[in-house]
């Protein structure tokens, strides 16, 4: 299925914009925060072609897709545009009771919201760090040389000019003035606040002592002053009229937020992040064994929990504090370890699927992925997770012994390897080849993978049986490939008729149970009672009506018979509306059936179509 048809799918069996209150996606996921997840069923999207599990964690629906995420995602916004990156669709959900879970949810949703969409650039940027750092060692550049300052201003750029990103993305998260966001944190790391933190020059605001701070690279402070500006936007917004809003209260919040951040906002976070900083390296120093230990035997089960997103901007906390960070290193014999336990199961299976999944797999941990793995492959069958994990301790064990740190912020992954290079590289890097090695012995031996990792069996199509499907509609039977919409014109969510309808009656076409019904109204799924999964589309983008001229007559989980009434709608009005009414109906599991459409022209709710 190509990304198209399985955007589509999705929406579909999520329920659509409406019970959608944000979508974003990371490296391998689109991750969901949803109005009422019980009206999802989450067999059948792990069952999509193209999906490699469904995954509920931090409050957050996460459909792994692997690497092509994006362009799923992409495809998701184009058929309803309104889901465009960390936005909300429509109304959000009611707000329940506050719990201490709730909130941390909420946490981790910000945070990995806030670092998700340029996390790939900073991952690229860190790596060239690690490059530079290792030309020089190499020989193959001098610091002073213009190669050398050139692609270290490429590589430099993103982590100093840091808080203007997370002022963006943060500012996006919480719904504020993206731009306000941007010129104060501008203001944080311009040229003139930074020399005074250079020289440590203490200046006053009317006699209010200013604490000199670099706040370049910093993550915390612009983290803790777009939540400030969240309650003072509005008071500014009421405050002046809306001839003159859009100038004054940017004025205002700029007046009163750089100062408050300087004076109050900046050295609280910065002692707190200093605080958590000498935490980290003060575990390390003291009990490294332990550090390694947790860090790489459990990494994966925090990334799976998605409460790694905590652990991010301690992280990058450490190398504006410190200059390196101790925590990077050990985290990838975590990484490497599920790489080795892939490869044991390209290598063992006898499952051709599982052993091409586990191949490609393999390659994509190496380079920091590791959902694929995780969730195509080690958690899947169990045993090589839980053992990957044992491989991760001991490397992390080793590699924190070493001492050794990163200097750039970057995806744990072989390419991370030049980041880390200085005090403890060597040991380190053993550390990682253990843990990669004994991911895969381990695994190979004792991974339980006999015949080869299980796989989903397609539900019987009941072919003996055979199936016919009458129109769902009185009008003129079309071809599907002629419609002007290319999604169903592709035939990628499945094979079907098109008819322009002569009446605004849509009824069963087959005896089943109403499995998908959109609030507007628009679309309708039945699974029959002989298994073919059929959905009815009526017209063309007609989901932008929201509901306007469609009136569903059934329920989701409502069992119908052959010709039940299931929505009436008014094809006139909603052409007048410059929308087609073309009803559309899509067997989506026809990959099951060898398909006959039936006859031409008119229909009269007659078959129109046999699975056989």
């Amino acid at each position: 299925m190509n990304e198209s048809g399985l955007a589509q799918q999705l929406l579909n069996l999520i329920g659509g914009k409406q019970n959608i209150n944000q979508v974003w996606h990371c490296a391998t996921r689109l991750r969901f925060t949803l109005k009422d997840r019980a009206k999802v069923p989450k067999d059948k999207i792990e069952a999509l072609d193209g999906v490699i599990t469904v995954v509920e964690a931090s409050g957050q629906f996460q459909v792994v897709i692997g690497n092509n995420v994006g362009d799923v995602y992409h495809e998701v916004v184009k058929l309803e545009p309104s889901l465009s990156e960390g936005e909300t669709s429509g109304e959000t959900a009611a707000q329940g009771k506050m719990t201490f879970k709730s909130a941390f949810n909420s946490l981790l949703t910000f945070i990995s919201g806030v670092f998700t969409p340029f996390l790939g650039a900073m991952a690229g940027a860190g790596i060239l760090k690690g490059l530079l750092s290792l030309a020089v060692v190499m020989g193959w550049l001098t610091a002073k040389s213009g190669a050398y300052q050139i692609w270290w201003a490429a590589a430099d750029g993103i982590f100093y000019f840091l808080p203007i990103a997370l002022a963006f993305t943060a500012a996006k998260q919480l719904k504020v003035n993206q731009f306000v966001s941007m010129a104060i944190a501008a203001a944080m790391v311009s040229p003139g606040i930074v020399a005074l933190g250079a020289k440590a020059t203490t200046i006053d605001f009317f006699g209010i002592p200013v604490v000199p701070a670099n706040y370049t690279a910093t993550v915390l402070p612009i983290l803790l002053v777009v939540v400030v500006q969240k309650f003072l936007e509005p008071v500014f917004n009421k405050l002046w009229h809306e001839s003159v809003r859009n100038i004054m209260a940017p004025l205002c919040l700029l007046v009163v937020i750089v100062p408050l951040t300087l004076i109050v906002v900046g050295p609280i976070s910065a002692t707190v992040s200093s605080w958590l900083a000498t935490a980290i390296v003060s575990l390390n120093k003291s009990v490294p064994i332990l550090a390694g230990l947790v860090l790489g035997g459990f990494w994966q089960v925090i990334v799976i929990f998605g409460v790694h997103w905590a652990l991010v901007p301690v992280m990058m906390n450490n190398i504006a504090q410190n200059g390196t960070d101790l925590m990077m290193p050990i985290l990838l014999p975590a990484v490497l370890s599920q790489a080795g336990a892939a490869l044991a199961v390209f290598l063992r299976t006898r499952d051709a699927k599982m052993k091409s999944l586990a191949g490609s797999s393999t390659i994509t941990a190496l380079f920091g992925i590791t959902e694929p793995t995780i969730y195509g492959i080690t958690l899947k069958l169990k045993k090589p997770f839980y053992l990957a994990c044992v491989a991760g301790a001991v490397g992390g064990m080793i590699v924190a012994i070493s001492g050794a740190g990163a200097n750039a912020a970057a995806l744990a992954s072989v390419l991370s390897l030049p980041t880390f290079i200085g005090k403890g590289f060597g040991l380190s890097v053993v550390g990682d080849v253990v843990a990669f090695a004994l991911g895969t012995v381990l695994t190979y031996f004792f991974g339980g993978i006999n015949a080869g990792a299980k796989t989903k069996i397609a539900p019987s199509a009941n072919s003996e049986l055979g199936e016919a499907l009458a129109a769902p509609v009185k009008g003129v039977l079309v071809p599907l490939t002629g419609l002007a919409d290319e999604v169903f014109a592709s035939e990628t969510i499945g094979k079907g008729v098109a008819i322009v309808p002569e009446n605004g009656m849509v009824k069963a076409p087959v005896a089943g149970v109403i499995r998908l019904l959109y609030p507007t109204g628009h679309a309708i799924g039945i699974q029959s009672d002989k298994g073919s999964e059929i959905l009815i589309h009526i017209g063309i983008d007609t989901v932008n009506l929201k509901g306007k001229h469609f009136q569903p007559l059934v329920a989701q989980g409502q069992h119908v018979e052959i010709g039940t009434p299931l929505v009436q709608f008014d094809h006139e009005a909603i052409e007048k509306e410059g929308y087609e009414s073309t009803v559309m109906m899509i067997v989506t599991n026809s990959d099951q059936y060898q398909i006959a459409t039936l006859g031409q022209g008119a229909t009269d709710d007659r078959p129109v179509m046999t699975l056989a």
